[in-house]
């Protein structure tokens, strides 16, 4: 399973075009988004979206190549970065300074445009209640890869089928 930097740069800037407005949408909601827009999609269709490795942290879900990925992004600059105090708290902001293309097939739009529609607004610390009770993510250790294949335990309350469901 290669990962594809191409989607994955154009997945975090559709996102944050969709999204960065949310006072609340910080680095964990992003990453938590990513996570779960591509394991709905490998619900669905078998496969991850982005091909992206993720990790149960303390923190949450950490996707491997993030970092480099958004750095890169700041460094070309395509995105800014801005902490921001957000209550007792600072938040790592996240601006796209370019209007992405959309380079999303229909079945990928659906599965991306439901996930934002259903989680972005969501602050940290409810996304990261939520996705802790998501089975790929009980199931792994911390510090370990969360594997998509146990998207088949999931209860109703996370499971991707429920898109095709609404959309019919």
């Amino acid at each position: 399973m290669k990962f594809n930097r191409d989607k994955y740069i154009d997945l975090i800037l559709y996102i944050l075009s969709q999204s960065y407005d949310k006072r609340h949408f910080g680095k964990t909601v992003l990453c938590s988004l990513l996570y779960f827009i591509d394991f709905n999609y490998y619900e669905l269709y078998g496969q991850l979206l982005t091909k992206e490795t993720y990790i149960k942290s303390k923190r949450g879900i950490e996707p491997k190549h993030f970092r480099e990925i958004t750095e890169e992004l700041i460094a070309n600059k395509q995105l800014f970065l801005r902490k921001e105090p957000y209550y007792h708290r600072t938040i790592h902001k996240y601006y796209p300074t370019i209007i992405p293309t959309l380079k999303f097939s229909a079945e990928e739009l659906e599965i991306i445009d439901f996930s934002i529609r259903q989680l972005s607004d969501n602050n940290a610390s409810a996304m990261i209640k939520y996705a802790k009770k998501d089975p790929p993510i009980i199931i792994a250790d911390f510090g370990e890869n969360i594997d998509c294949r146990y998207v088949f335990s999931r209860n109703d309350e996370y499971s991707a089928r429920k898109i095709k469901l609404i959309n019919k």
